[in-house]
């Protein structure tokens, strides 16, 4: 059985007021996996648990993120989001066949975006980029977007004409290793130089080899996109960390966000990536109006 840790010491690094975790699941009683997803994860951790999360780490904003074990199923997001009082937005998950209708009662449920996860798992890939990217652009939504990192030269010129914006998720989660000097980085700065595309530090325990506790592989190719485009940047919690399956996996999340936060070149950074480029991205209200 598996032991999640939803407080403990403080983090060294203080989050600034009304700062945004943009990447998070929820799991309600009630709604059950459905075929072709993973099952849901060992004690389906909802909101009260992720509010213990925020208290801990002092977040004040937060994006409820679709997941794989519901696939296009939306109701489970629905009812986490009826819950938040306004406090989030959520990230959906559509297909060609979902309906204007549904799409309506996602955009007046709180959801501001959808999502790609070319993996095992995911309720829609790749296969589906332009028609997911055709039916967000003209909902005013954004798109999050995940698949393994390293055949990202299959997808950048797709990528590169997507109408919406979007984010890629997960550090850009480069399964099979990165060269921060080789093309692949460049490729990046590319996407994100386009002036649509954002890149989310989240999760960097999925993709790194060598693991914690710094995850240097990933910090290298974070630290050079936070000091390319700190404006491009946003973060997340990923709680509750679905792919770990022991307690000796969990993370321990005021470790984790110290040790992300310290990717950012300085202060001004990090401000930006954890509350302006989020406020930005996902439709919250400026914290400065």
């Amino acid at each position: 059985m598996i032991e999640r840790s939803f407080s403990g010491r403080t983090p060294e690094i203080m989050l600034p007021a009304g700062a945004i975790d943009t990447h998070l699941h929820v799991y309600l009683s009630g709604f059950p996996a459905l075929p072709n997803g993973p099952g849901l994860p060992e004690g389906q951790p909802g909101l009260s648990e992720y509010r213990q999360v925020m208290g801990w780490l002092g977040i004040d904003r937060f994006v409820i993120t679709q997941g794989n074990a519901h696939q296009t199923n939306n109701a489970n997001l629905l009812a986490a989001l009826n819950e938040t009082r306004g406090e989030a937005r959520g990230v959906a998950a559509i297909d060609g066949e979902t309906s204007d209708a549904e799409l309506e009662v996602l955009k007046d449920g709180g959801a501001v975006g959808t999502r790609i996860v070319d993996l095992p798992g995911g309720a829609v890939g790749l296969n589906q980029l332009e028609e997911v990217d055709a039916r967000a652009f003209a909902a005013g939504w954004m798109i999050a977007i995940q698949f393994d990192g390293s055949d990202i030269s299959d997808h950048v010129e797709r990528l590169s004409k997507l109408r919406s914006r979007w984010v890629l998720d997960h550090h850009g989660k480069f399964l099979r290793g990165l060269a921060p000097n080789g093309d692949q980085v460049g490729m990046l700065k590319r996407l994100v130089d386009g002036g649509r595309c954002w890149f989310k530090f989240a999760g960097c325990y999925e993709s790194s080899i060598e693991g914690e506790p710094h995850y240097s592989d990933v910090a290298k190719v974070s630290r050079i996109m936070a000091a390319h485009a700190p404006e491009r940047i946003v973060w997340g919690t990923n709680f509750p960390h679905n792919s770990a399956t022991k307690t000796s996996d969990y993370p321990n999340d005021a470790a984790l966000l110290d040790t992300v936060l310290k990717w950012f070149p300085d202060d001004r950074a990090r401000h930006l990536a954890l509350v302006e480029n989020a406020e930005e991205l996902y439709g919250f209200q400026s914290v400065a109006t």
